[in-house]
């Protein structure tokens, strides 16, 4: 007879800690998940679910026909009714119905299989650390006394910011400058890199900050904060150059940082890498008997990514099937307007790997459907071998994050680009542009060159 209280404990009720908890209860085992504060992590409450909720209502998109700007009480409203209506996925109540042991506690290890919360301990020979990510401010002078808004406390403000300054010009930075700025903000964006956007092709920068400055957003790169000041009601912003931004609101988008230490993972031999867990391909710790998934081992910072992390380690931890995680074909979306997607390589990251490529691309100002329904503004970019292999792709458009898809599965399973131009596609559909896209391969290819002289002769021949 053991003392083990559980088959498997999970630390951290987060996207990475859901889908660990229910796999494992799934499969049979006794599964505890326990999270301090309320199931649902980052992602329902501060992160994925209100800032896009908030970016739905300020696109005119809400649920009863809302117009955009009605104001900052209204897009609350719609921010929080959508958040109810998601929390009951979440619940501890569907956990505790799948067989999972929901215990709201904080909690920490104690050393190997064991771990510690405020009245009692468990005990089991798989631990898994799911515990997220926090937003990262950086050490400015001045920031702390002056005070500033994260992702944790912006949306339960009880006004809008009359002018407020973003800093970072990152994703999260962007899609909410666009939303309080469409919302009536007076926004100014300040990123200390020389162009938006910086994880992206260099040409979706440009095209995105384009699009937000003609809407009436100033975006000010090469920006270097030194020191953050008081003056009167408002805050200001001191760039290292002289140059200075004034607000009377600061909303700090400039990353996040793995959330580690309050599990006291060296106490069970865990060791972190710049205040991450270490994990190796199988996303085992350390420690024996530890995995860990989702932002808290670093890296890709996505709530996508941390579901197919669980994953793995369901499958690690309780089969005796192993498996290793893959992040060659990973889809990101920017959820600004319009969306930017991206899966794999840029052509500069592929050239400086050494890589022959070659790019295609296609406009949305040239497709039917994109036409009828007035979403001309984007394009669709792909970066190839020679050969047609993807390497990667960008899309910049109208409903860009479920486009890609299509190009991440074609990576994933080795379908060349000449292969999806002889895909039929429906018309007219946004999908097209990849066909649009692809058919650029075979233009290239038969426009001019050897090739294309040969089969004309061949043609001619037959004729």
């Amino acid at each position: 007879m053991t003392d083990y209280t559980h088959d498997i404990i999970v630390i951290g009720g987060g996207t990475a800690g859901l889908v660990t908890a229910a796999g494992a209860a799934a499969l049979g085992a006794k599964a505890a998940l326990i999270e301090r504060e309320a199931l649902g992590g980052d992602c329902l409450w501060t992160g994925c679910v209100p800032s896009k909720a908030l970016i739905a209502f300020a696109r005119g998109h809400g649920e009863e026909g809302r117009e955009k700007g009605e104001g900052w009480s209204d897009a609350i409203a719609w921010l929080r009714s959508a958040r109810d209506r998601i929390a009951p996925h979440d619940s501890p109540e569907r956990f505790r119905g799948m067989g999972v042991d929901v215990i709201l506690s904080a909690a920490r290890l104690a050393g190997p299989e064991r771990v510690e919360l405020a009245d009692r301990r468990l005990r089991a020979k798989r631990i898994v650390l799911a515990t997220g990510s926090e937003p990262a401010a950086p050490p400015i002078p001045g920031l702390n006394d002056a005070g500033f808004l994260t992702n944790v406390t912006a949306f339960d403000q009880p006004a809008l910011p009359t002018r407020l300054i973003m800093l970072g010009g990152g994703p999260i930075g962007l899609e909410l400058a666009q939303t309080y700025h469409r919302l009536g903000s007076t926004v100014t964006v300040l990123e200390r890199l020389p162009e938006v956007l910086p994880r992206e092709d260099p040409e979706v920068g440009r095209f995105v900050r384009e699009r937000l400055e003609h809407e009436g957003i100033t975006i000010v790169t090469g920006f270097a904060a030194e020191r953050v000041t008081c003056e009167a009601s408002l805050k200001v912003v001191h760039g290292a150059d002289g140059r200075r931004v004034a607000g009377n609101e600061i909303f700090v988008a400039t990353g996040r940082r793995p959330n580690a230490r309050d599990a006291e993972p060296e106490r069970a031999g865990v060791e972190l890498a710049d205040g991450a867990v270490r994990v190796n391909a199988r996303l085992e710790t350390t420690a024996r008997g530890i995995w860990a998934a989702g932002d808290v081992t670093g890296g890709l910072l996505f709530t996508h990514v941390a579901d197919y992390m669980a994953k793995i380690v369901v499958r690690n931890a309780l089969t005796p099937f192993p498996a290793k995680a893959d992040y060659r074909v990973v889809p990101w979306v920017t959820f600004t307007d319009p969306e930017v997607a991206r899966v794999g390589l840029t052509a500069a990251e592929a050239e400086a790997r050494g890589e022959r490529v070659a790019t295609f691309r296609a406009s949305f100002s040239e497709l039917d459907r994109a036409i009828v329904d007035g979403a001309t503004v984007g394009f669709s970019k792909v970066v190839t071998r020679p050969n047609g292999r993807i390497l990667g792709a960008t899309i910049v458009g109208r409903g860009a994050g479920e486009l890609i898809m299509e190009l991440a599965l074609a990576m994933r399973y080795g379908i060349t680009l000449p292969a999806l131009a002889r895909e039929i596609h429906p018309y007219p559909t946004m999908s097209e542009i990849v066909k649009r896209t692809a058919d650029e391969w075979y233009r290239t290819r038969y426009t001019g060159t050897r090739a294309a002289r040969l089969v004309q002769r061949v043609v001619r021949w037959w004729l």
